[in-house]
């Protein structure tokens, strides 16, 4: 299969709603496949995170994300083709029920419209455990509310017993949508859950590991694999002719000695307390011509050598406050660089890493804000404005972001603001400080590679 192949076997893991099963079911079905021998696709609907980390996980690939409302929904055929490329079939886990998008916008950002997009078969993850005959008019129902939206399959999750499954077998049948799998009740591939949800696999380590590989033996044993497969492979070409996204022209050859400089070197935080990225960030990067370098903020007293610019994503700061705070030498290596006027981007996690102060924990201080935990949970998608020019784009460049967070920062935004968001509420938010863009807003730098550009052009003349 090469890179160019729009034809690449594919499938879109939903389910009615949340809670359903859609990540146990999905990531089982990614570990079952690979270790069949076949290179998996693994995607997710939606700005999620974590679940990439399990997906990652059970395929050896990188978790990526597709997400209509961030990067637009022509995107979305690209960047699946571009995280598919030489795959014998993809995965693509939904995001909350079928048909649930971004608040106010119809479908935009559901996984009914991905569905689409990809033209991709759904399989339908049905939580079983309340009920029998009702089942058929629930699936009725999703089969029959869009038709352009092909449910090629159920599987039925949590079913109780035999006498159980063929109540339910029975009802389904009746709906005419063939019954792909059965998963009984399963402790050992619970994943456990705090604030924000699932707790990263980098957090876990063999527990992760042996979470992801019971869920691949409970699809393997319950599922038929061969049909859905087949499934994928009906999927047929994507819409339009749709070539892979590619972050630009990769170096494909070297100055002489005599005019060569070395790239400048981007660090990006990583490990157990910052584990928030989209993989494309660092591929824009690289494609605009920096090395790109990982350190974790938990284990590393100093940046990288040669730092020249900083990337600090989402994570778990709060989390990790004790040891985030007692890594002084980091710490002071961060404002350092901060003060030096070198390129720093924070969002959420890099945010509260780099204020004055997290639950009364001494952090970086290159903020002069307090950041603490909060009972509210802030989510949403979010349609922005930059406020003024920065590192990471100049004053009036649009850009959708998602908010994600149970802290505060006060004040919430410096006397430059980041952002200005326009929707669904009006308010500035965020900081720029120097060369310091820090802000809760998650974006998408797909959706505008300029960014990744000004960023490492920063990094060559600071």
């Amino acid at each position: 299969m090469t890179s160019s192949d729009s034809a690449v076997p594919r499938l879109v893991i939903a389910a009615p709603s949340s809670g359903s099963g859609k990540t146990t079911v999905a990531t089982g079905l990614m570990a079952a496949l690979a270790g069949r021998g076949l290179a998996v696709s693994p995607h997710k609907v939606g700005p999620d995170y974590i679940d990439p980390g399990y997906h990652a996980l059970a395929t050896g690939r990188v978790g990526r994300n597709l997400d209509a409302y961030l990067c637009g929904p022509e995107l979305v055929g690209p960047l699946f083709l571009h995280g598919a490329r030489g795959c014998d079939v993809a995965v693509v886990e939904g995001v909350m029920g079928l048909y649930d998008g971004a608040a106010g916008e119809g479908e935009l950002a559901s996984t009914a419209q991905v569905a689409k997009l990809l033209r991709a078969p759904v399989v339908l993850v049905v939580d079983a455990s309340s009920q029998s005959r009702s089942v058929a008019a629930l699936v009725h129902g999703f089969v029959s509310w869009d038709p352009e939206v092909r449910i090629g399959g159920v599987i039925l999750n949590k079913v109780a017993s035999d006498r159980h499954e063929v109540l339910l077998r029975e009802a389904v049948d009746s709906v005419g949508v063939p019954v792909l799998g059965v998963l009984r009740r399963a402790a050992r591939v619970d994943v456990p859950s705090r604030h924000l949800g699932l707790v990263p696999v980098a957090e876990r380590g063999s527990e992760a590991v042996d979470a992801v590989t019971a869920m691949g033996a409970q699809v393997a044993a319950g599922c038929d694999l061969e049909a859905l497969v087949g499934l994928a492979r009906a999927a047929g070409p994507l819409p339009g002719g749709s070539a892979p996204w590619t972050p630009g022209p990769m170096p494909t050859h070297r100055p002489s000695r005599s005019v060569e400089k070395s790239p400048p070197r981007v660090a990006i935080a990583g490990g157990a307390a910052f584990t928030f990225s989209y993989a494309e960030h660092s591929e824009l990067l690289a494609a605009a011509g920096a090395e790109v370098v990982t350190f974790d903020p938990l284990r590393d007293e100093e940046l990288p050598e040669g730092t020249q610019g900083l990337v600090i994503g989402g994570g778990f700061p709060e989390v990790y406050a004790s040891e985030l705070s007692a890594n002084e030498g980091l710490r002071k290596s961060v404002a350092e660089l901060a003060l030096s006027g070198a390129p720093v981007a924070a969002e959420c996690a890099g945010l509260l890493y780099l204020c004055r102060e997290l639950d009364g924990l001494p952090m970086c201080g290159v903020l002069d804000a307090a950041a603490r935990m909060s009972e509210r949970l802030t989510l949403g998608y979010r349609d922005a404005v930059a406020v003024s020019d920065s590192v990471l784009a100049g004053a009036g460049t649009r850009m959708r972001g998602h908010e994600f967070h149970r802290t505060v920062v006060e004040p919430g935004a410096g006397a430059v603001a980041a952002w200005g968001m326009r929707a669904p509420e009006r308010r500035v938010e965020g900081f720029v400080e120097r060369g310091v863009h820090a802000s809760y807003l998650h974006t998408h730098w797909a959706a505008e590679p300029g960014v990744a550009r000004r960023f490492v052009e920063r990094c060559r003349t600071s």
